[in-house]
């Protein structure tokens, strides 16, 4: 069997880091099998749905690397759609109901005010042919709802392991509104066939649409794909991220300067045994992924982390790697500058503060100008690599200063902070004009 699964997201905002965990997770597995991705667009809900989201989904996983096979929109698949429909009805498992959302309303109330469970007593099905022209007549048209088996479906799902759904407690969905209108369930079912999707991964809060989704698939005659469903993620205070997902989407991460590498380890790391570290590359990724590594508490997703992965990716990038997009950010101040403050990044953007060390303007901090004229009169003619250590040598033997006494001062004055790269290879950087006029008290 030739592995092939989907992602299949709505176009209706830009994705979040919960999409892309479900994205990675569904082309790591893909390519560790030799497999397929298909990249489905499930453009049904047309009043939300919009091209300029689904452009964002494609630059976004272009960004990432996680490139698709092939490429479908469910709006151009009805057709197919069409046809599951018609077979259900055909055989009497999608059925009208008449009732409208007051009377079903009404009823739940009544269920439960006997203590019974709120779920839908399938009154459409006794309804006569002279009854339901007559509910047309008066301006109704049905909702079709699929009628379960009312049993127990079981499957053994990759990650949760065994797996069980009692229909019985259910009501019938609804799979066709009043005006025609696919919901998500049938047109999900129906192209997973169409498409021949052999895994379905995806986030457990699905769990129980699987149970329906089996039942659909096995009415409309088809083998069920095998499924995974994974925990969802949670903050670092261990609180849902549902309501925070819009301040962490993919654009904004992009935009904050993460690297994607880091983004994808992360999101591949997170809530398995794995150790939390970035991985040389997608491939690498991929050869490692087990679905047996997933674990069944929530995924515990801390920004911090994310963070540490991504200063580990720019802390080892060679000047060749980072030249372009330096340029980019006009902070390209050559190998010997990106060598000294690739250390102190956590973002590539960070470069900008350490170019702007380098070149000025800055304020510099000065409490004791007296111990600062005599380190100023001490500076070496020439700067290089060795300046720092024979300078402040010199100005230890003068001043009598040493340690944090002796260290801090010359940088705060050099540099305006108190924390930063090595200064042995950024002095030379700054160069003796900018640093006597620093070390004078002037903005420089």
């Amino acid at each position: 069997m030739t592995v092939k699964v989907r992602f299949a997201p709505a176009p209706t905002g830009r994705l979040h880091v919960g999409n892309i965990r479900t994205a990675t997770a569904n082309w790591l597995f893909a390519h560790k099998n030799g497999g397929k991705l298909v990249l489905r667009i499930d453009d049904t809900d047309v009043a939300r749905s919009t091209e300029e989201f689904i452009q964002g989904i494609q630059d976004d996983l272009t960004w990432l690397g996680l490139g698709w096979d092939e490429t479908d929109r469910q709006s151009r698949r009805a057709a197919v759609h069409e046809r599951a429909a018609e077979k259900l009805k055909a055989d009497g498992r999608l059925y009208p109901a008449y009732e409208t959302q007051t009377e079903l309303d009404r009823r739940r109330k009544v269920q439960l005010s006997r203590g019974q469970p709120p779920i839908y007593d399938r009154a459409a099905l006794d309804l006569g042919e002279d009854e339901k022209k007559a509910l047309e007549a008066e301006g109704r048209r049905p909702h079709w709802r699929f009628k379960l088996d009312g049993k127990r479906v079981v499957w053994n799902d990759l990650i949760r392991g065994h797996c069980e759904v009692d229909t019985t407690s259910m009501s019938d969905p609804v799979l066709i509104r009043e005006d025609g209108a696919f919901l998500y369930t049938l047109p999900s079912v129906a192209d997973d066939i169409d498409l021949g999707i052999t895994h379905v991964v995806r986030g457990e809060d699905h769990v129980t649409n699987t149970g329906v989704q089996i039942e659909i698939f096995e009415a409309l005659g088809a083998t069920p794909p095998q499924f995974a469903h994974h925990p969802l993620l949670v903050g670092a205070d261990g609180e849902a991220l549902s309501k925070r997902l819009g301040s962490l989407s993919i654009s904004e991460l992009r935009r904050d300067g993460y690297e994607p590498l880091a983004v994808t380890s992360h999101l591949a790391k997170i809530g398995t045994s794995d150790a939390l570290e970035v991985a040389p590359s997608l491939e690498a990724l991929a050869e490692g992924f087990d679905f047996g590594k997933i674990g069944r508490a929530p995924a515990r997703y801390d920004a911090e982390d994310l963070k540490r992965l991504n200063a580990q990716i720019l802390h080892a990038m060679d000047y060749a790697s980072a030249r372009p997009r330096l340029e980019a950010l006009a902070a390209d101040l050559g190998e010997a500058f990106w060598l000294a403050v690739r250390a102190n990044l956590t973002v590539l953007p960070d470069v900008e503060l350490w170019a702007r060390v380098v070149n000025g303007p800055v304020a510099p901090i000065a409490e004791d100008q007296g111990f600062l004229d005599q380190a100023r009169a001490l500076l070496p003619e020439t700067l290089d690599a060795d300046s720092w250590k024979s300078w402040t040598d010199a100005v230890k033997e003068a001043t009598g200063a040493k340690g944090r006494g002796l260290y801090m001062p010359l940088r705060q004055a050099l540099i305006g902070m108190d924390h930063g790269p090595e200064m042995g290879p950024l002095l030379p950087l700054i160069g003796r004009e900018r640093a006597l006029a620093r070390l004078s008290g002037q903005v420089a």
